[in-house]
C-alpha cells in the first residue's frame, strides 16, 4: 500500500485511523513512516509539522503514541493496541509480572507513581519515581522499556505558552498506563485471548497491510526489534 503525502495534523490523524499502525521515524520497511509520508519542510520550520502534531493526532484518534519500535515512537490506533499490548507483556498485567518476580526493580518506581495519578507531565513523574541520582540517569532508558512492554504510552503533550498564549518550544510527554488512558474496557480486551493468538491476528491483518514487507521485518515490528 502507498501511503498519501501527509501536510496537516488531520490528515495525519485519518492515516492513524486507517492503517492502524505507523511508526514515527523510517525503518526497515520502505514508505512506512510519518517520516517518510511528511514533505521534509514541515519538519523544521515556524509552521506546525509532525512534531506538533502529536498531541493533536493521540487526542483526535485516541491511538497509543510511545517507543514501540526498536525504542522510537510509533502510533497504534486503539483498536489494535490491545492486543499489541497482550503480546508484549506476554498475557501478564503489571501486578501478576510483580507477583511472579519477573518485574525489574527499577521499574517499581515509575508504575506506582503512574498507579496514583491518571497522568503525570514527565518532568513530575521523574520527581515522584526518582529518589536517587542513579534512578534519574536511568529514567528515559526505563520509560523507554516500559513502553516497549506495553505497560506506559503517551497520552498527550503539553507546551509552555508566552504572554499571548502561543505555545512554543518541544511539548513535554504526558504518561500514563493504557488501563488508565483507555478506560475500564481495555483490560477485558487486551486479555481476552491468548499472547500467541493476539500475535498471530496482528501478523495477519500487517501481511496485509505492507504487502513489500516479509514475515521476519514484520515480526520484528510487532516484537520491537
Amino acid at each position: 500500500m502507498k501511503f498519501p503525502a501527509i501536510r496537516s495534523a488531520e490528515e495525519l490523524a485519518d492515516l492513524v485511523e486507517e492503517i492502524g499502525f505507523l511508526p514515527f521515524f523510517r525503518g526497515e520497511i520502505g514508505g512506512f513512516s510519518v517520516e517518510e509520508c511528511t514533505p521534509r519542510e514541515l519538519w523544521f520550520t515556524d509552521e506546525e509539522g509532525p512534531w506538533e502534531w502529536k498531541g493533536p493526532v493521540i487526542r483526535r484518534t485516541g491511538s497509543a503514541y510511545g517507543k514501540f519500535y526498536a525504542g522510537k515512537a510509533m502510533y497504534i490506533a486503539r483498536r489494535f493496541f490491545p492486543a499489541f499490548a497482550n503480546f508484549r507483556r506476554d498475557g501478564y498485567d503489571y501486578d501478576a509480572r510483580v507477583d511472579e518476580g519477573l518485574a525489574r526493580r527499577r521499574d517499581l518506581a515509575v508504575m506506582q507513581a503512574l498507579s496514583e495519578a491518571p497522568s503525570l507531565l514527565s518532568k513530575e513523574l521523574k520527581r515522584r519515581a526518582c529518589a536517587s541520582e542513579e534512578s534519574r540517569k536511568r529514567f528515559d532508558s526505563t520509560l523507554t522499556f516500559l513502553q516497549m512492554q506495553g505497560y506506559v504510552v503517551i497520552s498527550d503533550f503539553e507546551y509552555a505558552a508566552d504572554r499571548f498564549g502561543k505555545p512554543y518550544g518541544w511539548g513535554l510527554a504526558r504518561y500514563a498506563t493504557p488501563e488508565a488512558a483507555f478506560g475500564e474496557r481495555f483490560r477485558a480486551e487486551a486479555y481476552a485471548e491468548t499472547p500467541a493468538q493476539s500475535y498471530a491476528k496482528l501478523e495477519g491483518y500487517l501481511q496485509t497491510l505492507l504487502p513489500q514487507a516479509g514475515l521476519t521485518q514484520i515480526g520484528r515490528l510487532l516484537a520491537g526489534k
